[in-house]
């Protein structure tokens, strides 16, 4: 699966719906109410989280998508906070502020990673003119519009967003709720989980009774997808005139579930909007769902997780790599947060002197690369004699070192291209060199990366060591 990560920064996209904030207290727990029996929790720290559509759009946020939120707040410190947040995070916030509405807020108390309590904190949401002025204004802006429903009373008149966003050309993707999915007429698509798909059909004995009701029910709605989440099962694409696509759950440990559907309906907006076909932005979005299950709380993931996810199978832990196969191996570890240390040289004869030498280069960072001159560029360098052994045994033998993780040719006199494509995030030189005289340098500092120079240890070279070779047999 080739995903277009550049693309997902040129996405504009709009959540519309229910946005609350989620609330954690969280504290020890050591002793026992003497007023009633219930755990005493101390609390100790506090965490404010948008959560609902603002969970939607925080998510789009943290992919780099430029988001949008129209909902209704209350004119209280709930409200101050939660837009505070989401402007924070590169979220615009479109609001309905109504000075008699509170905030919807949910209060968890937690203790040891458990939830002991939750307090919600609202009442039915009236939306009015004010939220259809806010929306009609975001729309023209947007690209794909997302409908979050979690029946507080933001999506009352769902059906004319719909519309409008329809008349537009514009697809409109609805997390829905209820039994009653007739008000999403129109749609582009829909994301029950299966409780709320078979509230809705009735209960499915198998995947062929599934498939047959979701077609029906894509008839009926006039949609042209629907996406069931099945928990442990993964989920399920239904589309008219196509296979149906069951994808396996991706999560391997799962801690909470809170805010996953959120995550799928924003990556799936997210990818339909950078141009995906509905099959890759399903997958993109059940790999999301399986990374943010196995995080506490309304959570996101961002792209470095993403691509950590998807190119995991390229993270070859050491050895010789070809330049293709090194730029996968560097980008999933840099996803997941390895620092890469580069260097480069001819290491002809390999001595104490250059052991030492990348020693301390690997204590730079987690992984270290080695790009070794050819042969032909050894000779042009060092002179006709050189080099004493060829390429491919002078790679083996750095590779077999505790201190270098991947070792990479190059036939240039010097390794900047080379450096410039890899773009590691320290690069290290030995010998008496100013940074600015380092080739590759200036890449490596433009993409923000650190360049160092260390000293070779005295007396000790591979020069040094052919002529006292050459001595000894004359």
């Amino acid at each position: 699966m080739q995903i277009r990560f550049a693309a997902f920064e040129q996405a504009r996209l709009l959540v519309a719906g229910d946005v609350m904030l989620d609330r954690y207290w969280q504290g020890p727990t050591q002793r026992i109410s003497p007023e009633a029996p219930v755990p005493v929790v101390k609390v100790a720290q506090r965490d404010d989280r948008p959560g609902g559509a603002a969970n939607v759009a925080l998510n789009l946020a943290s992919l780099g998508a430029a988001v949008s939120l129209v909902g209704v707040i209350g004119d209280d410190e709930a409200g101050a906070c939660l837009t505070s947040s989401l402007e924070a995070r590169g979220v615009t916030p479109c609001f309905d502020q109504q000075p008699d509405q509170p905030t919807l807020t949910k209060l968890r108390i937690m203790s040891r990673n458990q939830q002991l309590i939750r307090l919600d904190f609202e009442q039915p949401i009236e939306a009015g003119a004010g939220l259809q002025q806010a929306y009609q204004q975001a729309l023209a802006q947007a690209d794909l519009v997302i409908l979050s429903d979690y029946a507080k009373g933001t999506l009352a008149d769902v059906g004319t967003l719909i519309a409008l966003a329809r008349a537009q050309g514009k697809k409109v993707l609805v997390d829905p709720k209820g039994e009653d999915f007739s008000r999403y007429r129109g749609a582009t698509l829909l994301t029950p989980n299966m409780h709320e798909f078979e509230l809705v059909v009735g209960p499915c004995a198998d995947d062929a009774e599934l498939e047959q009701r979701a077609l029906d029910l894509i008839a009926e709605l006039e949609l042209e997808a629907l996406l069931i989440t099945r928990s442990e099962k993964g989920m399920s694409l239904i589309r008219p005139d196509q296979p149906a696509l069951h994808l396996p759950t991706r999560a391997q440990e799962i801690f909470d579930v809170t805010g996953a559907g959120d995550t799928v309906i924003a990556v799936l907006g997210l990818a339909l909007a950078s141009g995906h076909q509905d099959a890759e932005a399903v997958m993109l979005a059940n790999l999301a769902a399986g990374l943010v299950v196995a995080k506490p709380g309304t959570a996101t993931v961002n792209i470095a997780e993403i691509y950590a996810a998807l190119h995991s199978d390229k993270l070859i832990e050491y050895g010789v790599l070809n330049e293709e196969t090194l730029v996968e191996a560097i980008r999933a570890a840099q996803a997941r947060g390895e620092k890469v240390v580069m260097t480069n040289g001819c290491f002809d004869l390999l001595h104490a002197g250059h052991v030492a030498y990348l020693e301390e280069a690997r204590q730079l960072g987690d992984r270290l690369i080695v790009a070794v001159n050819s042969d032909a560029s050894v000779s042009r360098l060092k002179g006709p004699t050189r080099p004493i052994n060829p390429v491919d045994q002078r790679m083996k033998v750095l590779a077999g070192l505790q201190a270098v993780d991947w070792v990479v040719p190059f036939a240039e006199d010097t390794p900047a291209r080379l450096i410039e494509r890899l773009l590691p995030d320290v690069l290290v030189k030995g010998g008496d060199y100013q940074i600015d005289q380092i080739a590759g340098a200036e890449a490596v500092l433009a993409a923000g990366g650190e360049v160092k120079v260390l000293s070779f240890v005295d007396g000790v070279s591979t020069t040094a060591i052919v002529h006292s070779i050459r001595d000894k047999n004359v």
